[in-house]
């Protein structure tokens, strides 16, 4: 089984990853977006354009709620396969202290600020 800690750290990155999982998707389905994925609004409401304004805000908070979701979800697929806290650009370690700030990191610091 892979390592949930990069060598010489003693944080527990997977429990720091799935706590961040849980409360993405308990965000999400307080919004509405649970399992079935969609709002639901009532289309009998007087107000259209409200619910309009509403529902383009709402699903963009979502979209950036499934995106950070997304990278969570592969984070702990990295921690599965053991390239967990290595960067995807040069394939150097990622700082602990980068992890702990960001768990679901997918480049060094370095590799981050030229992007």
């Amino acid at each position: 089984m892979a390592s949930d800690a990069p060598a010489g750290t003693d944080v527990d990155y997977r429990g720091l990853l799935e706590a961040e999982r849980e409360d993405l998707r308990a965000q999400l389905a307080e919004l509405g977006f649970g399992e079935s994925g969609g709002l639901k609004y009532d289309p009998n409401f007087a107000d259209s354009s409200q619910v309009t304004a509403e529902r383009g805000e709402v699903e963009a908070l979502a979209g950036q709620l499934r995106d950070a979701l997304e990278e969570v979800e592969a984070a702990i697929d990295r921690l599965e396969k053991g390239t967990y806290g290595i960067c995807e650009v040069c394939g150097q370690p990622i700082s602990p202290a980068r992890l702990e700030a960001k768990p679901a990191a997918r480049r060094c610091i370095a590799c981050a600020s030229r992007q």
